[in-house]
């Protein structure tokens, strides 16, 4: 696959799969044996547990929405940075839902072969989220 084709699905990751909430895509998005690795949430795998991840996700932040704001390709691999932003209905990490609109930023990192991604490694600003949440307090 080209690194244009392989950006293409990361468009499709978040136009269908991330945006219009279509967690069906997810079966021409990912293999099968997709894993995710995610610093807070731990790895994902296969595409019943991206799934998952997602439906959870929908259910804390029902107006979620991703933005791609960069994206490089280069052989297998596709770097994008991204801006989530969201209003927390769900509750975070067991605290009950703050009604608060956050934003997320991060970087992702997947391995794409054959038209799916196979791998992916997230890194993104959880104590920034976790001081608009108040659960840390901002710096003076």
């Amino acid at each position: 696959m080209s690194a244009e084709e392989n950006k293409a699905v990361i468009h499709r990751l978040f136009d269908e799969f991330y945006n219009a909430g279509d967690v069906d895509v997810a079966d021409e998005i990912f293999a099968s044996t997709a894993v995710i690795h995610d610093p807070t949430t731990g790895d994902r795998s296969g595409i019943d547990g991206l799934k998952q991840r997602h439906h959870a996700q929908l259910a804390a932040t029902p107006d979620f929405h991703m933005a791609l704001e960069d994206m490089m390709a280069e052989g297998d691999r596709v770097a994008y940075r991204w801006t989530m932003t969201g209003t927390d209905k769900g509750g975070f990490m067991g605290r009950p839902p703050t009604n608060k609109l956050t934003t997320l930023t991060g970087i992702t990192i997947v391995r794409v072969a054959s038209g799916k991604i196979v791998e992916g490694w997230h890194n993104y600003d959880m104590l920034g989220l976790l001081q608009q949440l108040g659960v840390m307090p901002t710096p003076k």
